[in-house]
């Protein structure tokens, strides 16, 4: 592993008394191709102490909903069972009201060596960290598993994904030989942890039966009802695994072709809310890829100066998944680390805030309330089809999402309005909201990672510019259509 996914939040010196090592769980919720959990075992084999994995999930996020509670505690489920087999100690909890878990943290960590976390840029991490260190009395360290690049490794800003592309064909290949183990717990053999009985007494661990139930286990809980359970789209690493496994087997080799047309759905990966919440990781995905193409980094060709071809060697299909998985989705996550305000408007390029604001009082062709966007009570069709998708699924056909995107800011009196709704929306309802990915997304609608374009328009200005009639005209649409046209069977 990189020296720089490590970061030491806390620089005590190891407690040699302690009790056992303490992995707590919050960003990379998986047993496999994980740098923290692989870095938290080797402290306890060289510590010769049990490992201890707490995975807690807070009541009182933004936008805690039904929904993804649901999602992150099927992958609960899934590690109960594994560790149970292994005879590694693990402590889900799930906090009952918000608050609830204060004080937990620094109880399990009285009793640890040490206490190895995920580090991650995306949504409320970096504060729960920045209160860790602050609270917790023994040596903390964070591990960054959110990428093929360690975030940490460049040096400057990336406003085109040109610029990030041209990086990471220069920088990426020396990372590429240090990849995670991918099953570090298969011969774990340091026994079972104990945790203390005063903190289980006052905060109990979920019942792997209990998990098993994640319907019961999310009525019982203070979250938002609306966005209800998805069904037919499971959460956890095994769930993600299989996900993963189909992909690469079956729609890889169409992919290229086929992923911009919502007729195709299944062209895509499916993969975005398993990688948001760590359920499957970057390397993970790669190490499929390249089993499937049989590469190795012998295959990897020069350097193209940020061109799209020609650099891993990979076929074509493969090569167009692989910029999307590894040049956008990374650029996100290495913007939002160095941008503290990424998830702002300010944050967006000068020119396209500019832009925005000469154009504000133009006239648009309507202005809808939020409710109104939510319910997908609009003249468009195609856009209200979006909408409804979101809300069923949890998810939007890729392309649609950019479209989705584009006319909520037509329709929004200016591009706070519009960038705030966009957020709100997709973070209320997309499996995979609050991620660093979905942040670029919503940003690049309104002139994130892109450039001023002409001719200049009313409303966009110099915003890149969609259309729903250009897209019925590019894209296979029919069934998309018929599928999430019918409102009265949605909601």
């Amino acid at each position: 592993m990189s020296d720089l996914r490590l970061r030491v939040l806390d620089d005590r010196p190891v407690d040699p008394k302690g009790r056992y090592v303490l992995y707590w769980m919050i960003a990379a919720r998986r047993t496999r191709f994980n740098f923290a959990l692989q870095h938290a075992l080797q402290w306890a084999k060289r510590l010769g102490r049990p490992l201890l994995i707490f995975e807690p999930l807070r009541a009182g996020y933004a936008w805690a909903a039904d929904r993804h509670h649901a999602f992150v505690i099927q992958g609960m489920a899934d590690h109960a069972a594994r560790l149970s087999r292994l005879g590694v100690r693990y402590l889900p909890y799930l906090e009952p009201k918000p608050g609830a878990a204060r004080g937990l943290l620094r109880a399990l960590a009285e009793s640890a060596a040490v206490v190895v976390t995920d580090d991650s840029p995306a949504f409320h991490y970096p504060r729960m960290l920045r209160a860790a260190a602050a609270q917790v009395e023994c040596r903390l360290e964070a591990i960054d598993g959110n990428g093929l690049l360690p975030l940490r490794a460049p040096d400057r800003d990336f406003t085109r994904a040109h610029s990030f592309r041209a990086y990471l064909q220069r920088e990426l290949p020396a990372h590429l030989e240090r990849l995670p183990v991918v099953d570090p717990l298969a011969k774990y053999d340091l026994g079972a942890a104990t945790i203390p009985r005063t903190v289980l007494q006052r905060w109990p661990g979920v019942s792997a039966a209990a998990l098993r139930e994640p319907a019961r286990l999310v009525a019982a809980l203070p979250l938002d009802r609306e966005p209800d359970i998805v069904e037919g789209v499971s959460g956890g690493e095994v769930a993600g695994a299989r996900r993963l496994e189909a992909f690469v087997a079956d729609r890889l080799a169409n992919y290229g072709s086929a992923r911009n047309h919502p007729d195709d759905e299944d062209s895509g990966s499916g993969l975005s809310p398993h990688l948001h919440f760590g359920h499957v990781g970057a390397h993970q995905v790669f190490h499929a890829i390249c089993r499937r193409e049989g590469w190795s980094p012998a295959s990897l060709g020069p350097p193209q100066g940020g061109s799209r071809g020609g650099f891993w060697g990979m076929s074509e299909a493969a090569e167009a998944f692989v910029d999307q998985f590894v040049t956008w989705r990374e650029m996100g996550y290495v913007m939002n680390l160095r941008d503290p305000d990424f998830h702002r408007f300010e944050s967006l390029p000068p020119w396209a805030r500019k832009t925005m604001a000469e154009h504000a009082k133009d006239p648009r062709p309507s202005l809808y309330t939020t409710a109104q966007l939510e319910n997908a009570e609009t003249y468009d069709p195609l856009w209200n089809a979006a909408q409804r998708q979101l809300r069923v699924e949890g998810r939007i056909h890729n392309y649609l999402r950019m479209l989705w995107g584009k006319k909520i800011y037509e329709w929004s009196a200016s591009g706070e309005e519009a960038f705030t709704r966009l957020v709100e929306l997709n973070d209320r309802w997309a499996l995979d909201g609050r991620d660093p990915n979905t942040l670029s997304s919503i940003g690049w609608v309104l002139g994130r990672f892109d450039r001023a374009w002409g001719p200049e328009r009313p409303i966009f200005g110099k915003l890149r510019y969609m259309s729903s009639d250009s897209a019925r005209r590019k894209l296979r649409l029919t069934q998309y259509l018929q599928r999430w046209s019918d409102q009265t069977s949605m909601f």
